[in-house]
């Protein structure tokens, strides 16, 4: 797309903007011929890599894009010499309400709180996700009292897991404990252990994998490992149970990257059962997501540094399905 040709717009351009939005930025291209045939919303997002296919997606419906000053589908073929102009408008801060939803408790002081999160919670509000997460409940529990520095989004969080992934998450009520654990988490000192199924026989009952893990770049929803500008990752893994089929396994983290066990575990090609984004499309047993479970977590409590260690209860999903693997395939 380098012959492509892009300018800034001034505001004569004719664009669909309401007066009260704010706009981030605006664009402008004409189409060459090497970009004729092409979706709209590939050539932008080939032309704006910081914005993910599905928010362009969703600017084009909207009418932020229009192309020769029509409204057009996500799946507009271009033609040569088409005159594409857009707007970013400024991303809003939704409102983040408290909400009644039960949290499992498995140590509270006025500094941190860890919860035991379920499977199919998201941790934080996102695109598509502003209603019960684990921060609506935490801003229901704690009130006004969890840490700022990741703003009205994000109070509290310090580190995440994934929507389908259970277990231990620490939670900070004030600035001093976040930074502290923020700490500890960067300097990798934060012994966290997950319980994982996976598929196939693992060769060895013990390993390491290390490699550096970053967005894949044919899918913006899945990460990638051996990524050269990603970021170093280091998972260490043990065999507790053989299944023939499925290995039961324990994994310790070096570090905390963005689907680091899943994307981990596939690349050495035993993708977690039940994932279907880094492994098969078909799950042989009723799951929803993937088996891993953040069963250990131990810190340095920010104000007392005293050592402490928090076991989340096996999910009662997973329990069962390891007594239906006993039963199969033990011997």
């Amino acid at each position: 797309m380098d012959n492509t040709k892009d300018y800034d717009l001034n505001d004569n351009d004719i664009l669909n903007t309401e007066a009260s939005d704010e706009i981030s930025d605006k664009k402008k291209y004409i189409v060459d011929i090497e970009n004729a045939g092409i979706r709209i919303d590939k050539f932008i997002a080939g032309n704006l890599s910081d914005l993910s296919r599905t928010h362009i997606q969703n600017l084009i419906t909207d009418q932020y894009v229009l192309v020769n000053n029509n409204p057009v589908k996500s799946n507009y073929k271009l033609s040569e010499k088409d005159v594409i102009t857009m707007v970013i408008p400024q991303l809003k801060e939704p409102d983040i309400v408290p909400e009644d939803i039960p949290l499992d408790i498995l140590y509270e002081d006025n500094d941190i709180i860890v919860v035991n999160k379920g499977k199919g919670m998201v941790v934080h509000p996102a695109r598509g996700h502003y209603s019960g997460t684990l921060v609506n409940a935490l801003l229901f529990h704690c009130k006004d009292n969890l840490s700022g520095i990741n703003g009205i989004t994000r109070p509290g969080i310090v580190h995440r897991i994934d929507m389908d992934t259970t277990g231990a998450i620490v939670v900070c009520k004030n600035d001093f404990a976040h930074n502290n654990l923020a700490l500890q988490l960067k300097e990798h000192t934060i012994n966290r252990k997950y319980i994982a199924i996976v598929h196939g026989n693992l060769k060895d009952d013990e390993g390491r994998i290390e490699s550096k893990i970053g967005r894949a770049l044919n899918n913006r929803l899945k990460m990638q490992s051996g990524v050269v500008n990603g970021k170093e990752a280091i998972t260490n893994y043990r065999v507790l149970e053989r299944f023939g089929m499925y290995t039961y396994i324990e994994c310790i983290l070096e570090t905390g990257r963005t689907h680091q066990i899943r994307v981990h575990m596939s690349s050495i090609g035993h993708p977690l059962l039940g994932d279907k984004l880094y492994g098969p499309e078909k799950c042989p047993y009723n799951l929803t997501g993937q088996t891993l479970h953040a069963r250990i977590l131990g810190f340095n409590h920010p104000v007392t540094n005293e050592y402490m260690e928090f076991e989340a209860p096996i999910p009662e999903y997973f329990s069962h399905l390891l007594e239906i693997l006993r039963n199969k395939y033990s011997k």
